[in-house]
């Protein structure tokens, strides 16, 4: 190593100011173990209970291994950058405001803003940059829900958090609302200590959960979750689930709303975290009335494109049945009943029924 260059123990103190410059909250250096989150691993995915999510179990023991994705890799080092948007006035509208609102379409603070992945992975690719301009050539690669990692074992062992009784990812100084990405290198960089966790007895997230996908502390059952049903399922979101999903048309935040760690969180410095076109406040019927094309140029740069126009369209048809019997809902409904796509029209016609049914109780106003 030339001798200009800092060895791993001066790299890794210099790592803190590094990361914070480039916009994470904290970062921690583990290595490639994954002890016990393994065997956990193997266990859900023999359960079944990922569901459709396949490339959980494709690419076999890699996603466990990070020396087999990558050969060479002896260390991941897990960033962590908070998302929580700032609310009140010109800010986001708070979320259990706009869960109790059965007209407004909820969508998961995390997807408010700009596509975390493009976010972090340019902040990622920087402080790769910085380290080998400090360092010199290394192997590396920067990971943000990118491929086979571990990603939550990584970070608990990297000291960034523990993994809750939800299964999300809790720091005691920022709570839950936050994303994780990683950098893998061959760099041998000196280890942080892993956190511990600090849920105790409470278990305030199992009961939170709507559909009732938290089946027991630190098991989730996806096939349940809100966010698979929103986000990862492709067909029909199964019948028994749709009315307890309410008004969540892209992802959920249930359990964490009532962490108390989340006291402790902390609104998003990033810019790119910030709402867009409104869509911590838009009406269902608003939404719902979007073309295509609006779609297509309102969700540009957002994670919420990734499940396409036709799922978009499926989640509001089951908010909307969920929602008062209003006119504005009604005609909402009736102007997808005709819908090309088989699968929004089965979700617009259970809509609609549930719309009939409890026209029996309220009229329409």
């Amino acid at each position: 190593m030339n001798a200009a260059h800092p060895s791993h123990d001066e790299l890794k103190a210099q790592l803190a100011a590094l990361a914070a410059a480039r916009g994470f909250d904290a970062l921690g250096v583990t290595d490639v173990d994954a002890g016990r989150d393994a065997a956990w691993l193997e266990c859900w995915l023999e359960a079944g209970r990922h569901g459709e999510m396949d490339y959980m179990w494709k690419h076999g023991t890699r996603r466990m291994r990070p020396a087999e994705l990558i050969p060479g890799t002896v260390r991941v080092l897990s960033a962590r950058m908070n998302y929580w948007p700032a609310e009140g006035a010109d800010a986001a509208r708070p979320a259990a405001e706009a869960l109790a609102d059965p007209d407004a379409g909820y969508v998961s603070r995390y997807a408010l803003g700009r596509d975390y992945h493009k976010v972090l992975r340019q902040a990622l690719q920087g402080l790769a940059d910085d380290i080998v301009q400090r360092i010199g050539p290394m192997g590396y690669r920067v990971f943000v829900d990118s491929g086979p990692v571990l990603e939550k074992a990584f970070a608990r062992k990297a000291g960034i958090g523990w993994i809750g009784k939800h299964t999300n990812l809790i720091a005691r100084d920022a709570g839950s609302y936050f994303f994780i990405g990683e950098i893998l290198t061959d760099l041998p960089l000196p280890v942080d200590e892993a956190a511990s966790a600090h849920c105790g007895s409470c278990s305030a997230c199992i009961p939170a959960c709507p559909t009732g996908a938290i089946t027991a502390p630190y098991q989730l059952d996806a096939r349940r979750c809100i966010s698979y049903l929103t986000i990862e399922l492709h067909g029909a979101i199964p019948v028994e689930l749709r009315r307890l999903m309410g008004n969540r048309i892209y992802g959920c935040d249930d359990c964490q709303l009532v962490c108390p760690w989340n006291k402790f969180a902390r609104a998003a410095a990033h810019p790119d975290f910030k709402v867009r076109h409104r869509l911590d406040s838009s009406r269902l019927s608003e939404l719902f009335a979007w073309s295509e094309q609006e779609f297509l140029e309102r969700t540009e740069g957002s994670a919420i494109r990734r499940i396409g126009y036709e799922r978009w369209l499926r989640n509001i048809a089951v908010a909307l049945g969920n929602a008062p019997p209003t006119r504005a809902n009604l005609e909402a409904l009736e102007s997808r009943r005709s819908h090309s796509s088989a699968l929004v029209r089965e979700h617009v016609a259970w809509a609609l029924s549930e719309q009939e049914r409890k026209m029996g109780t309220f009229s329409v106003s």
